[in-house]
């Protein structure tokens, strides 16, 4: 289920550590103060990373409750932003990488151009 973001409208990250001890309701609550973002907006995927970076937990609303998903790498590890802490847009092409392991700011990732047009 998490290495497919087609069913996500969007994607946020939290940077930094979140102790991922908290449930769904702690989870929500950080959601809601700390980021002032809707965790009851349908297929809004919340993604959260504690001290490992092994693990992690997934917050989902289905429309008649949330769905808490928990992944832990048997190798590896998540390349989670740390500098910040804060909350992140994802893109869906963001969200693969980061779940094969990689960083989710690919520096040499071709950027879309949106072409200046000329009135």
């Amino acid at each position: 289920m998490l290495n497919d973001a087609s069913g996500f409208s969007h994607i946020y990250i939290a940077c930094g550590y979140t102790d991922l001890r908290r449930g769904i309701d702690g989870l929500a609550a950080i959601v809601q103060n700390s980021f002032k973002l809707d965790p009851f907006n349908p297929s809004t995927l919340f993604l959260f990373c504690g001290r490992r970076t092994d693990r992690l937990k997934g917050l989902l609303w289905e429309g008649d409750g949330f769905l808490l998903l928990y992944k832990r790498l048997e190798a590896g590890k998540f390349q989670w932003p740390r500098k910040e802490s804060e909350v992140k847009s994802m893109t869906h092409q963001q969200f693969v990488w980061l779940m094969e392991g990689l960083s989710i700011e690919q520096k040499k990732a071709v950027k879309k151009v949106i072409p200046k047009r000329a009135v």
